[in-house]
């Protein structure tokens, strides 16, 4: 088999997630509904953390990170997807496919880290205090997030490298609703073996590696609470993590299904209604866990809303 990229297809047909015709017209409103609110929610989440002067922490400053990447992670999809709703021919140009490729691997990995820097952020909040303001300076959140960014965005590159090298010169028909690596790998005519090795290697370590970092970082932070004597301490503690395991929780739970398993027709089927949820849903509910089980992002809501009515 030929390594050499000898791509003959020059454009993809995006074959979405159903082909009943009856069906497009009201998934369009749908999907349009959630990425409104998506783009509606995480911007003013964005917006509102950088007005509002009791929000500039560490915490909340991870969190506007994760509402800019949510916004991207779901405007890399959902345009293309809301067009094929509406167009007969479904069809995605090969560069602009890998472009949308290569910006959800980085996206999904940076996405990763930061819930993994955010977990830190508590476990550095909860478990020592005392140390919290210099450990988790201003400087060494920009570096935090910023090694977030290269190490996400590096290996969506390698990904990308990799699924150019592979040849697709057969059928051009992928089963899915975006660029996503087990559909392309089915269309492939060349070896897909070390693509395959690459996409479970990363997938795999990447998941479980951030997912221990979250579990440890939990774990060191419940043992802290529960050494709390006061009820309202223990509280007020685990008030400050039910936000981030929510998400954590949707996230990883989607993301598992989805990637640990071998690219078949089978597992593309299902790996759509699992992406349904990680692309669209999460980023869609996460500015709504944030703000309606936090009292400071609800206090700050309150706040802008009354400075408004008063400037009027």
């Amino acid at each position: 088999m030929s390594k050499k990229n000898s791509t003959e297809v020059t454009e993809f047909i995006l074959l979405g997630l159903t082909d009943r015709a009856e069906l497009q017209p009201v998934l369009f409103v749908v999907f349009l509904v959630i990425y409104l609110i998506t783009v509606i929610g995480n911007v003013s989440m964005i917006l509102l953390i950088r007005s509002a002067s009791r929000l500039h922490t560490p915490m909340y400053f991870f969190l506007s990170h994760l509402s800019f990447l949510d916004l991207c992670y779901a405007t890399n999809v959902t345009p293309q997807m809301l067009v094929n709703f509406l167009s007969k021919r479904k069809t995605i140009s090969v560069i602009g496919c890998f472009i949308q490729f290569h910006f959800f691997i980085a996206l999904v990995i940076t996405d990763y880290y930061m819930l993994t820097v955010m977990a830190y952020d508590r476990y550095m909040a909860i478990c020592k205090p005392l140390l919290y303001g210099s450990k988790m300076s201003r400087r060494v959140c920009i570096l935090l997030t910023v090694i977030t960014y290269t190490y996400g965005f590096a290996n969506g590159l390698v990904q990308t490298i990799l699924m150019l090298r592979l040849s697709f010169c057969g059928p051009n028909e992928i089963n899915h609703f975006y660029c996503a690596d087990p559909p392309l790998l089915v269309l492939a005519c060349s070896d897909t073996h070390v693509k395959e090795m690459a996409m479970f290697v990363v997938a795999g370590s990447n998941l479980t590696c951030s997912l221990t970092m979250i579990l440890i970082s939990y774990i060191f932070i419940f043992t802290a609470i529960l050494r709390i004597r006061s009820a309202e301490g223990r509280r007020k503690a685990f008030s400050t993590c039910g936000s981030h395991l929510t998400a954590v929780t949707v996230f990883y739970g989607t993301l598992f299904c989805m990637y640990l398993r071998p690219p078949s027709e089978t597992s593309v089927e299902q790996g759509k209604i699992v992406a349904v949820f990680y692309i669209f849903v999460s980023p869609m509910l996460n500015p709504l866990i944030y703000s309606l089980r936090n009292k400071d992002v609800k206090e700050a809501i309150r706040k802008v809303i009354k400075n408004k009515l008063f400037a009027k």
